[in-house]
């Protein structure tokens, strides 16, 4: 199977000198929905701006879908992979949603007429299509996610990488995005804190701490690891539950 994603020996230090990676090494096969969990500080962020080039590793190599990302193809590489970010503003800054999923598009050089096709496309997938003419400022948190999913859509990568999807989204807001998520095709990564996702859409966890990924198994084995998952403060150790419970 091809290899989607494919991080090796990565390491990265910011110029105020702090490590953010340090030999960060990671592979996702096509078609594969994997979560990538850990601690605040882990180097996670970090970690996905080397994904689409908008970091580059001092030490280390990025593949996305076989091909490395360097300065030189970046054009390219950001056709294969879509990043959907936490905070949907950052990505919906036009007048209408048309023009906000038509922004990419119009940038990869489409013709009028394509251009316009990829958006009905991309709106209908994510269940917006009668929102065109509406203003994305006006629009529900919910909304604004899923009108920024289909920003990347309309580019038709063959990645999708979300950076906590689920936050601030009510429980009902939030079981949408799950079943939206699930009827896409793309390979995702997706970064979050939140287990209920995880459970509901990978089979697969990575675990990131330090700059470096520290486990890595099915969602149920991770999940089900108390102690490796308070190891990496993302669960609260028996001992303080315990406390918290007398």
């Amino acid at each position: 199977m091809t290899e989607a994603i494919a991080v090796k020996d990565l390491f990265f230090t910011y110029p105020d000198g702090l490590d953010a990676l340090c030999g960060a090494n990671m592979a996702i096969q096509t078609g594969e929905t994997v979560a990538l969990i850990g601690p605040n500080g882990a180097g996670k962020s970090t970690l996905l701006y080397h994904l689409n080039g908008l970091l580059h590793s001092h030490s280390g190599e990025v593949r996305i879908m076989g091909q490395a990302v360097h300065h030189k193809n970046l054009k390219t590489i950001r056709r294969y992979i879509g990043m959907v970010f936490q905070n949907p503003d950052d990505q919906l800054f036009c007048p209408t949603v048309f023009d906000d999923v038509a922004f990419g598009p119009l940038n990869l050089g489409m013709k009028n007429d394509e251009v316009s096709c990829a958006v009905t496309q991309a709106l209908d997938a994510v269940d917006m299509k009668d929102y065109e003419k509406r203003s994305s400022h006006h629009l529900s948190l919910g909304e604004k996610r899923r009108v920024a999913i289909a920003t990347v859509l309309a580019m038709s990568p063959s990645v999708l990488i979300l950076d906590e999807p689920s936050a601030n989204l009510d429980p009902d807001g939030k079981w949408k995005l799950v079943k939206l998520l699930r009827s896409l095709r793309q390979t995702k990564l997706i970064v979050t804190h939140d287990f209920d996702i995880v459970h509901a859409l990978c089979t697969r966890v990575i675990i990131m701490d330090a700059g470096r990924m520290v486990a890595s198994g099915e969602t149920r084995e991770i999940l089900d690891n108390k102690a490796l998952l308070a190891t990496h403060r993302l669960a609260i150790p028996e001992d303080e539950l315990c406390n918290l419970n007398t």
